[in-house]
């Protein structure tokens, strides 16, 4: 449902995001509710089966159903029997909300759990991100009316997007675009991912399991997501409102070296 207001002259004013509860089940068992936007459902609950280590591969969702309920969404996932024990074994009662993405653990061992490492990747050119802000606002036609949503865009080999998706929340935006491009087919370890939000460690964590190259966000990363990010070798940078890319995944002269002058 798409609310309004009115400003302080009383005129009818941009529309306000919306938020919805979506339910999360796997062969019939809840596993989470998350608070998230309406659209693009069935990316989001493929992207974050994947990114979140519930299942191993695309092909082990055998089925995903959406139902719409007076509550909110019901989305039934049916998943190959290996992965649907592995999720039977983890204590994980995970209560969802847009702002965080490591509520609900309960422990630090089931919070960073480790990952497998990347092979590493070449830095994608720096004039990929040229008017990047504006290619991306370009992209989101939710975003353009309310101002309030984050979107997470998919570069290909030429610098240019060709998938992005729009959520309230900056993990649920990933998640839904992850869906979407496994749903294509592409290969995200040659691929680049440009997100309009802060760096968190939850959105590195969900870059490496779904093996990205690199995660470029439009505000500084986290201290810990730099140190996860280098471990695991993802390449990590940060686009600043003056439109300098910088590189935090390696380790140049003080870490704040441009990337335009690392990659020449």
């Amino acid at each position: 449902m798409t609310l309004f207001y009115k400003d302080y002259s009383g005129q009818l004013s941009s529309p306000l995001p919306g938020e919805v509860a979506v339910s999360l089940s796997y062969n019939g068992i809840s596993h989470a509710v998350m608070v998230a936007s309406e659209n693009d459902l069935e990316d989001f609950a493929l992207g974050f089966s994947l990114s979140e280590g519930l299942v191993s591969y695309p092909e082990h969702i055998y089925s995903i159903n959406q139902t719409r309920t007076d509550l909110g969404f019901v989305m039934e996932m049916e998943i190959a029997q290996r992965d649907f024990q592995k999720l039977k074994t983890q204590r994980r009662s995970l209560q969802g909300r847009s702002g965080c993405g490591l509520c609900g653990h309960e422990s630090l061992e089931s919070t960073l759990t480790p990952l497998e490492l990347l092979p590493g990747a070449e830095l994608p050119p720096a004039e990929h991100f040229q008017d990047i802000r504006q290619r991306i606002r370009d992209w989101q036609p939710l975003g353009e009316g309310s101002g309030a949503l984050h979107a997470a865009a998919l570069l290909n080999a030429s610098g240019e997007i060709s998938l992005c998706r729009e959520d309230i929340g900056r993990h649920n935006a990933l998640d839904k675009l992850l869906g979407a491009a496994i749903k294509e087919s592409a290969d995200l370890s040659c691929r680049t991912i440009v997100m309009t939000s802060r760096c968190s460690i939850e959105l590195v964590r969900k870059a490496i399991r779904c093996r990205l190259a690199t995660l470029v966000t439009l505000a500084a990363p986290s201290s810990l997501s730099v140190t996860t990010a280098r471990q695991h070798r993802l390449n990590l940078i940060h686009i600043s409102r003056q439109g300098e890319a910088r590189l935090y995944s390696k380790e140049p002269a003080e870490n704040r070296e441009p990337l335009s002058t690392i990659l020449g």
